[in-house]
């Protein structure tokens, strides 16, 4: 059990296996004609959303309801929060109401963390993105959906050793990428991001990767994943190419490049998609594609998330 899941930081492959393996049991019970489990029975989620994220918010409302915890959205938008309320006061009225868990995503990097380790909160806390720092459980959803296609039902404690990752687009303001990044790899896989210079990060000295800036050569090498990033015009401040036509010339995944993959190779894509941008739209649908299994995924591996930093909590 883990108090909180801030980070993909520092996993190692052992727990990155034991929480794919508690998601394998967590997705295996949505399968079943009743689909709640009693497990958080009497525990209450807060969904603390400071920035707008329907699919992200909505799949950990559905995590939690199938773990039987009561659920209380709180949205910024239109809450004393948009009226000058800080976090430390948003969270200590949280605490006050009886919060056991808080799922926090946040414009500020490192949000999550000083929710965690302030004191304002007991609650055990889920980093549902913050800033361009990290999304572990997108990374985690990521990794499980690469585990499955690989290995379907033999997929338990298994890692993911051998497997060649290829990381594509706004790496530069990119959380999903960071995360899978230190995940990907402290499971076994390596990873090659793709950028124009741009968006690249100017310091990778220190992360576990390879980099370049020619699509087409990543291609060339038969990686097992292609992960398209979406580009985060919210997070641009400045133009970081000189138009969208040229981004997906150089870095779309069209059906040309996709036509050269391995038949074996798979295609994910975070969400939401700019079909046309970063992806030809007949690439995401096609077989190869992962974007609606990803989704799926996303429910048994937060459940797995909350009752891995929940379930201890109750039993203290």
């Amino acid at each position: 059990m883990s108090d909180h899941l801030l980070s993909t930081r520092g996993f190692t492959r052992e727990r990155g296996v034991a929480l794919l393996d508690l998601a394998e049991d967590m997705a295996d019970t949505q399968h079943r004609q009743v689909k709640k489990l009693p497990t958080l029975r009497g525990t209450t989620i807060v969904n603390l959303f400071f920035e707008d994220s329907t699919r992200t918010r909505i799949s950990f409302e559905a995590a939690a309801k199938r773990l039987s915890a009561d659920v209380i959205t709180f949205g910024a938008k239109g809450s004393s929060v948009s009226k000058g309320e800080s976090l430390q006061d948003t969270a200590q009225t949280l605490q006050a109401m009886g919060a056991d868990g808080i799922v926090i995503r946040h414009s500020s990097s490192g949000a999550a963390h000083v929710l965690a380790t302030s004191g304002w909160t007991r609650a055990g806390i889920v980093n549902a993105g913050d800033g361009t720092h990290e999304h572990p459980t997108q990374a985690l959803l990521d990794a499980f959906t690469i585990r499955k296609r690989r290995h379907g039902d033999d997929s338990r404690g298994r890692d993911l050793a051998g497997v060649r990752v290829v990381i594509v687009g706004d790496i530069l303001h990119s959380r999903v990428a960071r995360s899978n990044i230190w995940l990907l790899t402290a499971l076994g896989a390596s990873v090659h991001l793709v950028a124009p210079p741009t968006l690249l990060p100017a310091h990778t000295e220190g992360w576990p990767v390879t980099t370049g800036i020619d699509l087409d050569e990543a291609v060339a090498g038969g990686p097992d994943v292609v992960m398209m990033l979406r580009v985060q015009r919210e997070r641009m401040t400045e133009a970081f190419f000189p138009t969208a036509k040229e981004y997906a010339t150089l870095y779309g995944l069209s059906v040309a490049r996709a036509d050269r993959l391995p038949a074996s190779s798979l295609v994910m894509h975070p969400g939401p998609m700019n079909r046309g941008l970063e992806i030809a739209g007949a690439v995401a649908d096609s077989p190869r594609s992962t974007v609606l299994e990803q989704v799926q995924n996303g429910i048994g591996v937060r459940m797995a998330v909350l009752y891995d930093v929940l379930a201890g909590e109750r039993a203290a």
